[in-house]
This record gives structure tokens, C-alpha cells and sequence, in this order.
């Protein structure tokens, strides 16, 4: 199950050792775990679905605009720990966490795809100890789970 946490934000940055490896202005920052089971059909549901995901607010004050219909970006930051099970006992379980191999292919894939559906794309490092910087706009945070279990 890919799992994501998307925020609206009115900028959004990402660090590593101290120097600004990407940024954005007015979008979502999302964090983004990628699980053992997942396929290239839940990449491409993920990438449909943050694309087109209406969280913009147009003339009215409705939320009712994507980011192609706002001119957004994405800093899309891969997080393993997102696919930690913390059911049982009290420290995350993240067996169902892809190897870092798999897990980077199919992150590069989630970025290629949602590069071709017309928005930009910014990346943390794969694998890296990361700053991440969220201005949050709202703020909105949505959670996106690719087998739509939430």
C-alpha cells in the first residue's frame, strides 16, 4: 500500500547536511512510503490522485482547485516510517517497508509520473537524514493510501 501524507503549503523546503537540496513555493509537500506489495498501478493511482486532489480554495472560498488548476509544485520526500505498524507492543514494526532498491524505483516512477500529468517536482535524498521545512497553508494535511483503505 503506498502511503501518503500530502500538505498544502505555501512553501516547503528540504535539507541535507545543512544545504537546501530542493524547494517550493505555493503546492504540497509529500511525504510518501512505499510498501513490499506495492505495483506500478498504485504508482500511477498516487500520482492521478495528488495531481488532481481539489484542495485549493477558488473565488468562493471552496476547496475545488487541483495544483494544475493553481500553477502548484511538489517536494516529494520518500518516508519509510510511514509504513510503520505500531499495533503491537511499542516500537514501529517496518516489515512491510520495500528494500531501499525497490523502494527508490518506484519512488523515481511516482516522480516521472507525476511529472508527465504536468506538475513539477522536487525530491528530498533517497535514504538521507533530511530537514524538512513545511509552511502549512490551511493548514490541510490529507492521507492518500494507494489500496484506499483510508
Amino acid at each position: 500500500m503506498l502511503r501518503a501524507v500530502v500538505q498544502r503549503v505555501t512553501r516547503g523546503e528540504v535539507s541535507v547536511d545543512d544545504q537546501v537540496i530542493g524547494s517550493i513555493g505555493k503546492g504540497f509537500v509529500v511525504l510518501v512510503g512505499i510498501s513490499v506489495d506495492d505495483t506500478e498501478e498504485d504508482v500511477a493511482y498516487m500520482a492521478d490522485k495528488i495531481v488532481n486532489l481539489r484542495v485549493f480554495e477558488d473565488e468562493e472560498g471552496k476547496m475545488n482547485l487541483s495544483l494544475l488548476d493553481v500553477g502548484g509544485e511538489i517536494l516529494l520526500v520518500s518516508q519509510f516510517t510511514l509504513l510503520g505498524d505500531v499495533r503491537k507492543g511499542r516500537r514501529p514494526n517496518f516489515m512491510m517497508a520495500q528494500k531501499p532498491e525497490e523502494a527508490l524505483k518506484y519512488f523515481n516512477l511516482l516522480v516521472n509520473e507525476i511529472e508527465k500529468r504536468g506538475v513539477s517536482v522536487k525530491t528530498g535524498k533517497f535514504q538521507a537524514m533530511m530537514k524538512v521545512l513545511i509552511e502549512n497553508d490551511g493548514p490541510v494535511t490529507i492521507l492518500i493510501d494507494s489500496k484506499k483503505i483510508f
